[in-house]
């Protein structure tokens, strides 16, 4: 396959790349940063350099089996740019997916975006962002499927996760966060799923093929 993962020099993104990319997979990443492409080609991937913000999006996504919606504004951003990167980066991704003809669409969400608080304090705005976002994927055409961890954190990955519809507040290493994604792009069967993820003892590949019901 070949994949396309936006926020490629993001610390999910990255591992993603490279896990696609010793799973013999085309992996591109989309960077804006012309400084970010020696890290991303180090772990095999492909760069393609695009403005989440800004640009159209359509060529650098075209001829992509899938696209992976793993950017985001950062914990240090504030709420405008949350909306320019978590919500109008995700719909310029989708909207590019539809022009170049790339049904399958993958977004990392968040614990918490279908329950957003309101508020510019704390996770309020990068919450609401999310929401947003992923209500336009799920009224998108589309074959998406969204994807919401806990906590992440840089611990190593241990293969094992809990994912569900809802499942206990939690934390997940980013490690397995990446394999969860792409398990996921690789089991048509998850297309239309909204789904939790935190650590646990599930082998990610059966965690996801039990999701799906495949």
């Amino acid at each position: 396959m070949e994949i396309v993962v936006a926020g490629g020099h993001g610390k999910v993104g990255r591992r993603l790349l490279a896990l696609l990319a010793r799973e013999g997979h085309t992996a591109r990443g989309l960077v804006r940063n012309p400084d970010h492409r020696a890290d991303l080609e180090a772990v095999g991937a492909a760069v393609t350099l695009a403005d989440l913000e800004r640009d159209d999006l359509t060529d650098a996504v075209r001829g992509a089996d899938a696209v992976v919606f793993a950017a985001g504004a950062g914990p240090g951003s504030g709420p405008e740019r949350k909306r320019t990167v978590d919500l109008g980066g995700a719909v310029r991704l989708l909207a590019a997916a539809r022009a170049a003809g790339v049904d399958r669409y993958v977004m990392v969400s968040s614990m918490g975006a279908d329950r957003p608080p309101e508020g510019d304090d704390g996770m309020g705005p990068y919450l609401r962002a999310k929401a947003e976002a992923d209500a336009a994927v799920i009224a998108s055409d589309r074959s998406w499927t969204i994807v919401r961890p806990g906590g992440l954190t840089d611990d190593p990955g241990t293969g094992c996760v809990t994912v569900g519809r809802s499942v206990p507040r939690g934390s997940v290493s980013r490690d397995d966060v990446a394999a969860v994604l792409a398990a996921v792009l690789l089991e048509p069967a998850t297309a239309g799923l909204t789904f939790e993820l935190v650590a646990g003892e599930t082998p990610v590949d059966r965690a996801v093929r039990e999701l799906a019901g495949a």
